[in-house]
């Protein structure tokens, strides 16, 4: 009876320490968009199959499978350390906690019925080891939960390929219904935006500046995939909508043709073509094909506004349909252009010039920096296409409020200010967050893992950028391991040895910052890493 009671509460231990796992994993496919192969390169990446805890966990498994171990105490190990780790998984933080939506849910079914299926073959091929069937059974339960906590990633990846056919029908269905109620409304006017980056900051300001004379709608957050796009139309698109924005994300070749053929833009916007998602694209000039996917989808009778700042954007000609090209920098052969560009603490101002007839709009805004002229002046553009009065377009621009985490500035209790630019950093939009931050007065504080995404070019990126901040800032904390190296030697190349801090976490930042900054100090947060990256 004692015997049985132990392997009872050995095998619910394990069975605890198994779900825990599996949400963490299931946790890490989710950020991985639910698509094995990345899901692999971050285990490839991550080093998880080999953690600590997982060849652990393989040690214990081995001893309770050795024959001349004593079951008792197999039984004791196994179900301490299952209770261990499952209570450390479950009071660990995570930026991006697992999303319980109906996938996942699914996807939690079909690990039910694998765990069960291994049990049963366990049970089935192991028999009992000791004279007590129960307990024997017990035994073999607990046993199969911790062979399938150590690989419980294969487990996970099982379970989605043998839900991918049902995935599918289910996408396809939605796909469909999407495509029903954008053909019921022929009158909406469809605004397309992509880019390297760029690209949900513009969908905001283009979507509040055309509010002012439109009933409009906008992608929410980061929809910007396929089925964030079918969701958006499925639950948000009414009939008395006039104009729907549509941001459009990408990560291999395809992706903005896909969303296209469902959303049929009449108008679009490519803000960057830049070394961003290379892991994926592999080559810039995928990048290039892919954001121009969205060029290509645009009418014979409608326009496509481009960011001639970039060198891929300027050498891509467009033939199908209008196209005016934008710049900040590369005025020449641009047909839209920022002039005037004055910054002051209150925010900026500049004229929009288009060139081919000197129309001129003068703005104000609270927005700073360059990236943000820029991507102003791309949704003017199409204000103006769509027969927006100036009025309006100078109204909407005065009242439009800096982005959430992209290079919003806010001042906080104690006299600090902060530089919040901490949403997906990329090689151009950090240099304009240093080049602010360098303008700053008080002591000039960087907080930064590094920029992701980046393929070969990596640390090159990564050392170019702490090459720029070493003249920049005053403090750099380097946060995490995963570009520290290249920060490191970017600062340390541009002079910079003094004041250089590298912690494990934003927690241990945040615990030095309270050391070291004070009233009139400007702190920049440059990027912010999700749980897949260390």
């Amino acid at each position: 009876m004692i015997q049985t009671v132990l392997y009872a509460l050995a095998a619910l231990a394990a069975i605890f320490g198994l779900w825990t796992e599996l949400r963490r994993d299931l946790m890490m496919l989710q950020q991985n968009s639910y698509r094995n192969e990345r899901y692999r390169r971050w285990l490839s990446a991550s080093g998880d199959t080999t953690s600590a805890s997982r060849l652990a966990g393989l040690v214990v498994f081995f001893i309770c499978l050795f024959p001349m171990a004593t079951h008792n105490a197999a039984m004791v190990l196994a179900g301490v350390f299952s209770l261990w780790n499952g209570i450390v998984l479950l009071r660990r933080k995570y930026k991006l906690p697992l999303k319980t939506t109906p996938r996942v849910m699914r996807l939690q079914g079909a690990l039910v019925v694998l765990w069960a299926l291994v049990t049963l073959a366990a049970l089935a091929a192991g028999g009992c080891f000791s004279g007590a069937a129960l307990s024997g059974d017990l035994y073999v339960a607990a046993v199969a939960a911790l062979g399938c906590y150590c690989g419980s990633h294969i487990l996970v990846m099982a379970a989605n390929v043998v839900l991918r056919p049902w995935e599918q029908a289910i996408n396809r269905r939605y796909y469909n219904d999407a495509a029903r109620r954008l053909a019921g409304m022929p009158g909406l006017k469809v605004v397309g935006i992509t880019g390297s980056y760029g690209k949900t900051t513009t969908k905001h300001y283009l979507q509040r500046i055309l509010s002012e004379e439109f009933d409009t709608l906008m992608t929410p957050g980061s929809y910007n995939t396929t089925l964030g796009v079918v969701r958006t139309v499925r639950e948000m698109l009414k009939p008395y909508h006039q104009v729907f924005v549509c941001e459009m994300g990408a990560k291999q070749l395809g992706d903005i043709k896909e969303i296209c053929e469902l959303v049929r833009p009449s108008a679009g916007i490519i803000t960057a073509v830049g070394p961003q998602h290379l892991e994926s694209f592999k080559t810039i000039e995928n990048v290039q094909a892919t954001k121009f996917e969205l060029a290509d989808a645009i009418p014979s009778d409608g326009l496509v506004v481009v960011n001639n700042d970039f060198e891929k954007i300027a050498d891509r000609p467009v033939r199908n349909c209008a196209c005016e090209r934008y710049a900040v920098d590369n005025v020449s052969g641009a047909d839209w252009v920022a002039e005037d560009v004055c910054y002051t603490p209150r925010g900026s101002s500049f004229t929009a010039r288009r060139v081919r007839d000197n129309h001129r709009i003068e703005l104000t805004t609270k927005l700073v920096g360059a990236c943000n002229i820029s991507n102003l002046l791309a949704a003017v553009a199409v204000a103006k296409h769509l027969g927006m009065a100036d009025d309006k377009i100078r109204r909407a621009v005065e009242k439009i409020e800096q982005v959430e985490h992209r290079l919003s500035i806010k001042r906080v209790p104690g006299g600090l200010t902060i530089i919040d630019d901490a949403f997906n950093s990329n090689p151009v939009g950090s240099k304009m967050a240093l080049d602010v931050l360098a303008g700053m007065p008080g002591k000039r504080i960087l907080v930064t893992p590094g920029m992701i995404e980046l393929g070969e070019r990596q640390y090159e990126l990564n050392e170019s950028f702490g090459r720029h901040a070493a003249s920049a800032c005053d403090v750099a904390v380097v946060v995490g391991h995963y570009n520290r190296e290249a920060i490191l030697a970017g600062l340390k190349a541009g002079g910079k040895t003094e004041g250089v801090h590298a912690v494990d976490s934003f927690a241990d930042a945040q615990t030095l910052l309270a050391g070291i900054a004070g009233a009139g100090d400007t702190v920049l947060y440059e990027n912010d890493l999700p749980d897949t990256f260390k």
